[in-house]
């Protein structure tokens, strides 16, 4: 189960999420993200676990300049080959 706390101080929105993140929960993070703050941080410190969409969801806030903070090693890993697998059916092309 999903918990989200928002904090919103300044021109910050923090959002720390716990529990388990499945992809259609994503419409509700979207939602408590909405707002006019240029400066976003998602806290993944309690996160327990995620799924695929959910991974390229990070990703996608992550190139939108949403920070994450203390994100779970698997979580980043995951990421990380998810961004290589994007990358290589392109290099791959060229050949």
């Amino acid at each position: 189960m999903l918990r989200i706390e928002k904090d919103s101080s300044g021109c910050v929105t923090k959002l720390r999420l716990s529990g388990r993140i499945q992809s259609d929960q994503i419409p509700s993070i979207v939602s408590e993200m909405d707002c006019d703050c240029p400066s976003k941080i998602l806290d993944l410190s309690e996160v327990t676990l995620v799924d695929l969409g959910v991974v390229r969801f990070l990703i996608a806030c992550e190139d939108e300049g949403v920070k994450l903070v203390e994100c779970p090693a698997y979580v980043r890993e995951w990421m990380l080959r998810e961004r290589a697998e994007g990358v290589q059916p392109d290099s791959s092309d060229t050949d």
